[in-house]
């Protein structure tokens, strides 16, 4: 089976279980640049919607993977940009639809919930999970780092509009970031906000993978904990997922297939090529460690592999 250009996985989603991943958008176009973010700095900053890639085009790729008889748990568009940027999401929702009785989830991060265009689109999906990093403009602007055109308060008032049209299962996500928004007036901020919002589950992160900026660290425990008694929801990090998988015959480039939109560390890797049966383990993650196209980021003691 050659790569596939839009489809992927499915991968591990604490969350979600076995995500089939659909990916709409170029490697790291997106309308912010996260310090956080697991694919590193975004190369394309934008806030224009417009068609990347042809739609019948990705749902041909994703009938064939479906019909392959790849198991999975949920559809979930997300990939390596902001979905919610690709101007035919709500044809390429009501696609995907017709090909799985599966749920059709959406990663965002809310930016553009704002756009009534954005939110007719999304109405069509099982499950909206966007997220939730800032109580204030100040915050929002250094740990999202969004587009010029993108204000506070016009993002949080998409967000609180949309909470209340949207049918379908609304799942928020915050992401704590030590030293920067993990303080008792961040945490009371986002209280206050939630409380203005409808929504059926919240998740708290922190940093898990290597951030796009080395100097970003995750959470201590404690502040976690006192979050999660503040806003109430699940810190993100007891919850368990299912292993890797790709239908690629070739082991290096199953994996290549995956860190391409997941970034994936040595034990991971190590996990996943050992139940594909794989004889040469070490001479795979060797080729990924001289790949130019590969980062190899040494973070927390362990070495996490993504596409440049």
């Amino acid at each position: 089976m050659k790569t596939p250009d839009y489809v992927y996985g499915p991968v591990p989603s604490r969350r979600l279980g076995l995500s089939l991943g659909v990916s709409p958008i170029p490697k790291k176009t997106c309308n912010y640049a996260c310090v956080y973010c697991q694919l590193g700095r975004t190369d394309h900053m934008t806030n224009t919607r417009q068609n990347y890639f042809s739609v019948e085009d990705i749902l041909d790729e994703a009938k064939a993977v479906i019909e392959g008889g790849t198991a999975f748990d949920v559809i979930t568009i997300v990939g390596e940009g902001e979905p919610t940027l690709y101007a035919d999401l709500g044809k390429l929702i009501r696609g995907l639809k017709r090909l799985s009785e599966k749920s059709v989830a959406v990663i965002t991060n809310g930016a553009l919930l704002y756009d009534e265009r954005v939110q007719e689109a999304l109405m069509g999906a099982d499950l909206v999970l966007p997220s939730l990093d800032a109580a204030d403009e100040g915050v929002f602007k250094r740990i999202n780092r969004p587009h010029g055109s993108l204000k506070f308060d016009q993002v949080i008032e998409g967000l609180r509009v949309f909470s209340q049209r949207y049918k379908g299962q609304l799942w928020i996500e915050i992401m704590l970031v030590k030293g920067i928004n993990d303080d008792e007036a961040a945490l009371s901020g986002f209280k206050a906000l939630l409380e203005t919002l409808r929504y059926d589950r919240l998740y708290i992160n922190t940093v898990v993978r290597p951030p796009a900026e080395p100097e970003v660290e995750a959470v201590d425990p404690e502040v976690m904990g006192r979050a999660v008694d503040i806003l109430g929801g699940l810190p993100i990090d007891l919850l368990e997922s299912n292993g890797f998988h790709s239908d690629i015959e070739d082991d290096r480039e199953a994996v290549l297939s995956i860190i391409k939109r997941h970034p994936m560390n040595q034990f991971e890797i190590e996990a996943f090529l050992e139940r594909r049966g794989c004889d040469e383990v070490k001479d795979v993650l060797n080729a990924l460690r001289r790949d130019p196209l590969v980062a190899t980021v040494l973070y927390k003691g362990y070495e996490t592999f993504r596409m440049k």
